[in-house]
């Protein structure tokens, strides 16, 4: 069994008078902030505040690099170039290293969001451009990816450490993806639920698809989405579960080697 677990969130997704999230009681539950970069949401001033927050409550911070896409949050899926997808990571992930430098914070991983995560999945030209954009500007950080993944093959191909991605707050197929948003069984709500969803996940190295039956998972961090309406319950049920079975949960860049 595991003995050690980061808990991610999705955070700094608000954006000029628009405002997405709580990440003030948010960020007392998790190790880890995927901060969104100015694409799919946020802006410089959010960026800064979240960094600066994350920095004062002692959760390490990672970049949340997505698609150019305000008006659809960065959910749908684009077709880009090879290079151009490079630069577009490059872009974001230099703009909060920035703020991470001003605030005297390092940078500890990258997650990239939506549809660009999920197409990074299965799409080699996809995981290899984000990875090349990793080394390019910092090859200590770690990618944050789904175990299995083309992701996960090509940054362990090039030497670039990956932290296996569970997600206790959104259903499974019996392939082992994330059921589509908008389908049946596609978002668990019940923070007790995704509690025991997740403590499987790290004790068991198992969980159940929505057909029922079980497959197998690893991770070393566990998603909260930041945007669900219930985050900070979610967050708190899934932590005092795993902390109650004698699990750490401690930031991905203390544990992993």
């Amino acid at each position: 069994m595991a003995r050690y677990v980061d808990l991610n969130t999705d955070s700094g997704e608000s954006f000029g008078r628009w405002r997405l999230g709580n990440e003030e009681e948010l960020f007392r539950y998790v190790t880890s902030a995927n901060i969104a970069c100015g694409f799919h949401a946020g802006d410089p001033n959010v960026m800064r505040r979240t960094v600066k927050l994350a920095r004062e409550m002692g959760v390490a911070v990672g970049a949340h690099p997505g698609f150019p896409d305000l008006m659809g949050f960065g959910r749908r899926n684009m077709e880009v170039r090879r290079e151009e997808l490079v630069n577009y990571v490059i872009y974001q992930v230099g703009a909060l290293e920035a703020f991470t430098r001003v605030e005297e914070v390092e940078l500890q991983h990258v997650k990239p969001h939506g549809a660009l995560y999920n197409m990074a999945w299965v799409r080699r030209d996809y995981a290899e451009a984000i990875v090349e954009a990793i080394k390019l500007l910092n090859p200590r950080l770690i990618l944050v990816a789904p175990y299995g993944s083309e992701m996960h093959r090509v940054a362990e191909s090039e030497g670039i450490r990956v932290a296996f991605e569970g997600f206790a707050d959104r259903g499974y197929t019996p392939e082992g993806r994330l059921v589509p948003r908008g389908s049946p069984g596609a978002v668990i709500t019940d923070p007790r639920e995704a509690a025991e969803r997740a403590l499987r996940m790290v004790s068991e190295g198992r969980i159940k698809a929505v057909d029922g039956r079980e497959i197998e998972i690893k991770v070393h961090t566990i998603c909260i989405h930041g945007d669900s309406p219930n985050a900070v319950e979610m967050a708190r049920a899934i932590r005092r579960r795993l902390e109650e079975a004698g699990i750490t949960v401690a930031p991905m860049g203390a544990f992993l080697r």
